[in-house]
């Protein structure tokens, strides 16, 4: 049984860009089924697609200004070629087909099933490291494939471990000072933005 399940990518993903196309799992990441973004008037783009219950599913947006883009819910980090890319994830319960048998002496009745339930994407849960200041999108990649994937994680590890993950990624990452990291990431885990932003600021001046 299948579930139909809504897409969305929301405008601020979208940009400038005139078209979307959605690829994952379910069409083998294959450019010439890829299904097409229908835009609302507030400049976001969704799909609706029906799927196997059951199973769970990888996907990305790609536009015609040729930026692949996530629509920032649940996401997954997934090894291509060498290099990890950072997915979408949706997975899709199994819809039940519930039937009901009446007393005696009447008849045995079967109710219609139950009308497939939209479902989306489930909230994000890898955050986004490069908010830190000194952690930039390569630095994020490298501690991600280190298993700290939220602030919460990095916020936990010690200045040590930090840097021996920096030194075995090489001379490029190994010059790099984390040792304010898992005190900003502590800041972000708790929402406290503007102390962070006030935390990073006094540290891009003392440089």
């Amino acid at each position: 049984m299948t579930t139909k399940v809504t897409f969305e990518l929301p405008a601020e993903n979208v940009n400038n860009a005139s078209e979307g196309f959605l690829l994952g799992d379910f069409n083998n990441w294959n450019h010439d089924d890829a299904i097409q973004l229908q835009r609302k008037e507030d400049g976001s783009m969704y799909a609706e697609v029906a799927l196997k219950g059951g199973h769970t599913y990888q996907y990305r947006y790609f536009l015609n200004d040729g930026r692949w883009v996530n629509d920032n819910k649940n996401t997954t980090w997934t090894e291509v070629y060498g290099d990890y890319v950072e997915n979408c994830v949706v997975e899709v319960p199994v819809q039940v087909k519930k039937e009901t048998v009446a007393k005696a002496p009447k008849a045995t009745v079967a109710k219609k099933a139950a009308a497939p339930k939209k479902v989306t994407a489930a909230k994000e849960v890898a955050d986004d490291l490069s908010k830190i200041e000194g952690v930039g999108k390569k630095i994020a990649v490298l501690l991600k494939k280190e298993g700290i994937l939220t602030f919460k994680d990095l916020a936990k590890a010690t200045v040590k471990s930090l840097q021996a993950i920096l030194t075995a990624g090489g001379n490029q990452y190994s010059m790099h000072n984390p040792g304010s990291w898992p005190k900003q990431a502590k800041l972000a885990a708790a929402g406290k933005w503007e102390e962070l932003t006030k935390l990073q600021q006094e540290l891009i001046a003392g440089k």
